[in-house]
């Protein structure tokens, strides 16, 4: 059996992420989440994963961190789930506390 048929084993596009990836990034995982989620608030987690190169399974553990945080909100429209960010939310770093969401959001609007 092919490793990419095992549960849980990683697939071709998420194997082919994990290569391009450098070792280390300046924005975590939760991070990247947050600005696909801003990208495409209807985008299903297997699109966001694939965008972040991580799995579904962490990138649901990711996007129910943020809601229950209280970084997004999530609402099902028929069989598909929207999510809307609440930019204005402060970072949980006791260092950039004072900053809000919506200003790293900014940040990666100008980019595109």
């Amino acid at each position: 059996m092919e490793a990419s048929a095992v549960a849980g084993a990683p697939t071709s596009a998420e194997e082919e992420g994990a290569r391009r990836r450098p070792s280390w990034t300046f924005l975590t995982n939760h991070g990247h989440v947050l600005l696909a989620v801003a990208a495409d608030p209807d985008a299903r987690v297997e699109e966001i994963a694939a965008r972040v190169g991580i799995t579904a399974r962490a990138t649901l553990a990711i996007l129910r961190d943020l809601e229950e945080a209280g970084y997004l909100v999530r609402t099902r429209h028929g069989r598909r789930t929207h999510y809307e960010l609440q930019p204005h939310r402060p970072f949980r770093h006791p260092s950039t506390a004072a900053h809000e969401v919506d200003e790293l959001l900014a940040i990666f609007r100008r980019s595109d």
